[in-house]
């Protein structure tokens, strides 16, 4: 079986254990004779995975009892209108942080509903790094703080959530949820899309503290309102039910790993490796400030359009798969993700020293 190292920035790579259960249980889930995909997302088989994907999640996360997890579609871009829409219900005031594409996306959707004030930006250095936030730049009279955690395509991430008081802070956690350990009582809501840590595309997860749920006006649609997938438990329609049972298949997978703590020593690690590797090469940089770097997605320039041209042809041809960077930045980019094994990230590492001894002036 011929496996690429696919440093996709979503969709992503899957552990291979998942892949090869999933592949196991695919025509005949439980002696039930149906696929996942055919059951019945009312029924007790789809119960106990829906209920079983949960309970593994907030033990992983060790999300408190008053935060509900749901399961729903759209993915992160819909939750760009859905946070707006349910919480911009007090003083109809938001602070945002941009940080580079997605949170620009986000803040564009928000100022439909709500006066949308950007506290801090780091767009005057093309997102090369995180803006410092404090408590003074924050207006107590907000109804929530957005910030993205993690840029997929820029390579910057949070190393400190910001505290924001008694504002919710809202997180965009698209590119780094489970990938290291943090505090979940520090968010009122966290989303992300579930094509880079937790399983197929096509569902998204939300995190969300009770108190904000049952906010959003009447002409909310009801399907953008949270009460609905709250009260539901996730089945006011029929959910993603496949990807929901990929995703208890990753959950598991990271519980047998060891948990988060054990997940953010591999990933600090891999991370480590390439960075230390792009810090002494002649050739290729890191174009993002030190003290930003995301551990998930890490984006690198040479010093030409052509030589990363070459680049990527030659990596693609050498099964290291989807490193050609973002068409806003340029580039490359290696998206080491939960599932990326550290020899996959050693094997880019060997092909770029061989690639710079080739193709040395």
């Amino acid at each position: 079986m011929k496996r690429v190292y696919n440093f996709s920035a979503g969709p992503s790579m899957l552990p291979l254990p998942v892949l090869e259960k999933a592949q196991k249980e695919l025509v005949n889930y439980a002696d039930s004779g149906m696929s996942v995909m055919e059951l019945s997302h009312r029924s007790g088989l789809f119960t106990d995975i829906i209920t079983g994907a949960e309970q593994l999640l907030r033990d992983l996360m060790n999300i408190p009892d008053n935060y509900k997890v749901l399961f729903v579609q759209g993915g992160a871009s819909q939750q760009f209108a859905m946070v707006p829409l349910n919480l911009l219900t007090n003083s109809k005031k938001a602070d945002y942080v941009n940080t580079g594409s997605w949170s620009k996306k986000a803040i564009k959707e928000a100022k439909k509903y709500g006066d949308v004030r950007v506290i801090a930006s780091s767009e005057d250095e093309n997102f090369s790094y995180i803006p410092e936030i404090d408590s003074s730049m924050i207006d107590p009279e907000a109804d929530y703080v957005h910030i993205t955690t993690n840029n997929t395509i820029e390579g910057t991430a949070f190393r400190n959530i910001p505290d924001t008081g008694g504002v919710p802070l809202v997180a965009d956690m698209s590119s780094n949820i489970l990938s290291e350990e943090i505090d979940v009582s520090k968010f009122g809501l966290i989303y992300a899309g579930a094509q880079k840590n937790i399983g197929p595309a096509g569902l998204t997860v939300v995190i969300i503290r009770e108190d904000l749920i049952g906010g959003a006006p009447e002409s909310c649609p009801t399907m953008l309102d949270y009460k609905t997938h709250s009260e539901s438990g996730s089945l006011y329609n029929t959910p993603p039910t496949y990807g929901i049972y990929i995703a208890k298949l990753v959950f598991e997978w990271l519980t047998e790993l060891g948990g988060l703590k054990e997940m953010e020593k591999i990933n600090r690690k891999k991370a480590e490796l390439l960075y230390d590797f792009l810090e002494q090469s002649n050739m290729f940089r890191s174009p993002v400030k030190k003290d930003s770097r995301s551990i998930m997605n890490i984006p690198f320039v040479s010093p030409s359009a052509e030589l990363d041209a070459a680049f990527v042809k030659e990596a693609k041809a050498a099964g290291l798969e989807t490193l050609k960077g973002h068409r806003s930045v340029g580039g490359m980019r290696a998206s080491i993700y939960n599932a990326m094994p550290t020899e996959g990230v050693e094997a880019l590492i060997q092909f770029m020293k061989e690639f710079e001894e080739k193709h040395a002036q």
